[in-house]
């Protein structure tokens, strides 16, 4: 079933309010008619079981015939901390992040980023391009909310705001073992917020992992391959999206411990 976010205000008692560009896509791409089902999102968590009621000028009026909580989050909240890659990658990993669960994705200026931060007008205006890719793929994959694209910040910055906010993983090319990556992930699926930071095509330097080491970041490995920044990101989040999704059914009593 088609799925499509809304803002509050577009929700009536009964009835939902679809305007722009929305209206376009199903009454012109998917050809929806009067009577056909289609769910709405409310990007606060709550879902609504729809029919299309009516289409007017610009707009398709939706009857509400259910109303649930959704059921696609994370009980953690995984924020992806991604050293800016180059070209179109930063697309790809904000796409498959948003699917593997990922609650907001921030870009980062690391000191082997080949990729460098622009002008504020340039980089707002990538930045919408990415809070649309976001978007798409929270639709896909039937998102209970759109995770947010942040703006670029430097590395520093980034250590320091998600150090204070919980949990900070940091897979780094030289960390040995994975035992420690074992029990880590195992924590980092607790409740709260865990951060994920990954660097840059060349890696992290020497002095960004000593920084996330004095952060209280967990420095991890991610097995003997050399993975490409666009692959690590995504590896390690599908591992915290399978624990979590075990620990929130039961169906793994280790995840918890």
């Amino acid at each position: 079933m088609s799925k499509f976010f809304v803002q509050r205000s577009q929700i009536l008692d009964d009835s939902v309010v679809l305007e722009g560009g929305d209206v376009n896509h199903i009454r012109n791409v998917l050809r929806m008619r009067v009577g056909e089902s289609i769910e709405i999102c409310d990007g606060q968590g709550m879902d609504y079981g729809c029919v299309v009621r009516e289409y007017r000028d610009r707009q398709a009026i939706l009857e509400i015939v259910s109303r649930y909580p959704t059921d696609a989050e994370l009980p953690v909240r995984l924020v992806l901390y991604q050293g800016l890659p180059k070209k179109d990658k930063m697309e790809l990993i904000i796409q498959k992040a948003v699917e593997l669960g990922a609650a907001e994705i921030v870009p980062v200026a690391c000191n082997r980023s080949v990729v460098k931060l622009e002008d504020g007008k340039k980089e707002e205006k990538k930045r919408e391009r990415w809070q649309m890719i976001a978007e798409g793929a929270a639709k896909q994959s039937g998102r209970g909310f759109v995770p947010v694209v942040a703006p670029a910040m430097s590395y520093k910055d980034a250590m320091k705001r998600a150090a204070a906010e919980g949990r900070v993983l940091f897979p780094y090319e030289n960390a040995d073992g994975m035992s420690e990556t074992k029990t880590a992930l195992l924590d980092a699926v607790k409740d709260g917020t865990t951060s994920i930071f990954i660097g840059p095509e060349g890696g992290f330097a020497t002095e960004e992992a000593e920084l996330a080491q004095k952060s209280g970041g967990r420095i991890i490995s991610l097995g003997r391959r050399i993975l490409r920044t666009e692959t690590a990101g995504l590896t390690i989040l599908a591992a915290l999206m399978l624990l979590s999704e075990c620990k929130q059914t039961g169906e793994d009593s280790s995840a918890g411990k």
